[in-house]
This record gives structure tokens, C-alpha cells and sequence, in this order.
């Protein structure tokens, strides 16, 4: 069983920067995608950013230009920088990974985010 975990959660003022980084239990190679989630309360989740083996990204509207994704694979993490948070950004964010063989999904247990003064 794939293990996804997550870190660098917190509470952070609106206008601060977080970066969240995800560690598979197994190598980053065996994954065709690579993905942030988040959940706030009452809402349904969504696709902050995604990332390709290939390195390609995709981001929601409401965080292009604030927030960047990457992998690392030397060191076999994804990260999510995000700068410029603002008090919506507050959720809870889970990481997301596609399996290049088998197409199987797997996520995180998720991280807490939250922005507010």
C-alpha cells in the first residue's frame, strides 16, 4: 500500500507564504501525476495544482500566480508553495498521486491550512 505524506501545514496571517511537501512511500518515478487537494468546511474538494511526471502543471483559477507546485525527485517530494494567502485559501490540503502502472489513486491524510489575522 502507497503511503502519501504530507507537512507544512499551520496557521499563517493573510498576505504570508506556507509550503506544503509530500513523501511517497515509493519512488516519485512511479507516478504519471502528482496533485494538492483541498476541502474547507462545506465545500467540496478541489484541485489546487497538479504536476506531470513529465513536469507539466495545472492550476485553479483562484490560485494561478500565487501558487507553484514541484517535485523534487532526487529528493521523492512534491511540494506546494503558496504565497500570498489569503483567509479563503483555509482548508484542508491532501496530496494526491496517480500510479503509472496501475492508474490507481492515492492521497495524504491531509494538512491543515489556515490563514487569518
Amino acid at each position: 500500500q502507497v503511503q502519501l505524506v504530507e507537512s507544512g501545514g499551520g496557521l499563517v496571517q493573510p498576505g504570508g507564504s506556507l509550503r506544503l511537501s509530500c513523501v511517497p512511500s515509493r519512488s516519485i518515478y512511479s507516478f504519471k501525476a502528482m496533485g494538492w487537494y483541498r476541502q474547507a468546511p462545506g465545500k467540496q474538494r478541489e484541485l489546487v495544482a497538479g504536476i506531470t511526471r513529465d513536469g507539466i502543471t495545472n492550476y485553479a483559477d483562484s490560485v494561478k500566480g500565487r501558487f507553484t507546485i514541484s517535485r523534487d525527485n532526487a529528493k521523492n517530494t512534491a511540494y506546494l508553495q503558496m504565497n500570498s494567502l489569503k483567509p479563503e485559501d483555509t482548508a484542508v490540503y491532501s496530496c494526491n498521486a496517480e500510479s503509472l502502472f496501475s492508474g490507481s489513486t492515492y492521497w495524504g491524510q491531509g494538512t491543515q491550512v489556515s490563514v487569518s489575522s
